[in-house]
This record gives C-alpha cells, sequence and structure tokens, in this order.
C-alpha cells in the first residue's frame, strides 16, 4: 500500500474520530456520555467535545403530558368508578432517569401512571361513592408522595389532576334511581309540613276571626244597649215634661206600624181616638 494510501486512511480515521469526538445539544434537550463503568457525563445546551470512545444518549427535558382516560376504580363500599387523570413531568437526572427507565419516555409514562393508579386506588378505597365522587384533585400530602417516588426515575411530577370521575352507566342508572326516589320522599315529606303548616295557619286565622267577631258583636250588643238606654231616658223626659207631645209620638208610632206596607188597607172609624190627630191635620 502507499503512502498516499496511508495518508488518506489517516485522514479519513482523524475525521471519524473527529466527528465522534464533537456533538450539539438543543436548548430543548440534556445529553449524557458515558465511557465504560466511569461515571456519566451531563451536558447541557451547546456544542460539545468528548472522547471518541464514548456513548452518548441525548433526551428531551422539555414538560412531557400523559392522559390516562377511562381506569377502573373501586369505592369504599364497592362501588366501581371510572377515572380519568392526566399526569405532567420533565426530566431532571438524566443519569438516573437511564438507569431506571431506560432512556425510554414510554416506559418513565408507564412507571409514573402506575405510581398516581395506587394512589387514586388507595384515596378512592378510603371513602364512599358520594364523596369520591366530590373530589376532583390529589391532596398536598398525595402530591407530595408522588414526587417523591418519580424523583427516584430522575423526572420531577409537575402536576396530577383528575379530569373525570363518573359511574358506569349501568351503575349510575341504578344510582340516579336512588337519588329520584330520595328526592320524592323527601318531596313528600316537605309537601305534608307544608300542608300541616297551611292547616295551622288557616285554624289560627278561623279562631282569631270568630275572637274579633265575637268581641265586635259584644260591643255592638253594649252600644246598642247604652244607645237604646240613653233612647229611652230621652224619651221618658221628653214624656214627661209634655204628654200631649208624648201622645202624639206614641199616635205616629201606631200609624207607622199599621201603615208601614205599600199596600196595607186601614179601615177606622173617624170619631175614634187613632183618628183624632188626623182631624187635626185636615182642620188647619
Amino acid at each position: 500500500m502507499s503512502a498516499r494510501a496511508f495518508i488518506a486512511i489517516g485522514i479519513l480515521i482523524a475525521v471519524v474520530l473527529c466527528w465522534r469526538s464533537v456533538f450539539v445539544v438543543d436548548e430543548s434537550e440534556v445529553a449524557l456520555s458515558r465511557i465504560g463503568e466511569a461515571p456519566p457525563v451531563t451536558y447541557g445546551a451547546g456544542l460539545h467535545l468528548k472522547s471518541p470512545f464514548a456513548s452518548v444518549r441525548i433526551f428531551d427535558r422539555r414538560l412531557v403530558t400523559h392522559a390516562y382516560a377511562g381506569e377502573s376504580f373501586l369505592s369504599q363500599d364497592q362501588k366501581p368508578l371510572l377515572v380519568g387523570f392526566y399526569l405532567r413531568w420533565r426530566l431532571v437526572d438524566p443519569a438516573r432517569y437511564l438507569a431506571a427507565t431506560g432512556g425510554d419516555e414510554d416506559t418513565a409514562a408507564a412507571r409514573l401512571a402506575e405510581l398516581v393508579r395506587a394512589r387514586i386506588r388507595e384515596a378512592l378505597a378510603a371513602a364512599p361513592l358520594a364523596a369520591d365522587i366530590a373530589g376532583g384533585r390529589p391532596t398536598a400530602g398525595t402530591l407530595d408522595a408522588l414526587r417523591a417516588s418519580a424523583a427516584l426515575l430522575g423526572v420531577e411530577l409537575v402536576d396530577v389532576q383528575l379530569q373525570r370521575i363518573e359511574l358506569p352507566e349501568e351503575v349510575a342508572n341504578a344510582v340516579y334511581q336512588r337519588m329520584q326516589q330520595s328526592l320524592t320522599t323527601q318531596a313528600q315529606q316537605l309537601r305534608a309540613q307544608g300542608v300541616a303548616e297551611a292547616d295551622k295557619i288557616r285554624a289560627d286565622a278561623d279562631r282569631k276571626s270568630a275572637e274579633i267577631k265575637a268581641d265586635a258583636t259584644r260591643d255592638s250588643q253594649r252600644l246598642r244597649g247604652e244607645a237604646d238606654a240613653a233612647a229611652s231616658a230621652a224619651y221618658a223626659r221628653a214624656y214627661g215634661t209634655n204628654p200631649e207631645f208624648a201622645a202624639f209620638s206614641r199616635t205616629l208610632q201606631a200609624y207607622k206600624s199599621s201603615l208601614g206596607r205599600e199596600g196595607d188597607v186601614l179601615v177606622i172609624s173617624p170619631e175614634g181616638e187613632f183618628f183624632k190627630y188626623l182631624h187635626s191635620a185636615s182642620g188647619r
């Protein structure tokens, strides 16, 4: 082999070694370089040099979101629930992440989802159905525990949200029927209470009305009696002072009583006492 061939091979080897010694890391990535059993070296964004014999793994360190819908769990009273949730995480420790998941995002997501499922299963099993449905977000203690477990995978668990908690259709129908029956019973009880209150109010009103009428009747009778007594006293004084007026008044009262109705006919003798004042009126 000629010297020129050796030079060309040398240049080629040098180019390959230089190419393997240089790598670029994007701003949204992080790199991990390792030679044999030596501790790995982490690289941030930029152009970097490494040993041509070192292997480099580049990982995405942007926020990752995974959603899970229709996960089945049981409540404390053994009622099935369908729970949907999502989790958000990002890479913080490439070496630990590589050791725990092999650097595979799907593996990391599956491990995190299983941690979340275990916590949700534990929380739902500790409460009855109504309390589970009313919930919507893991407690601070649960989040702290999940984040501690996620840190063992080399990632930071940013957020966990329960998107929906609902019953399967067949269970929901039975629950709705029980709720309807309960509401119907409550409505009947309220209606019965309303009728009883209405009867009580009506009875109180009738009693007060009767009392008011009785008081009014008593007062009117008393006033009428006092008025009659005053009238009688006035008549007595007038009659005592003028007997002729008394006779005249009694005669007018007799005329009124005898001729008080339309169509009445009175037959009397003109010379009688009853006709005396009529004679006097015509004579004038």
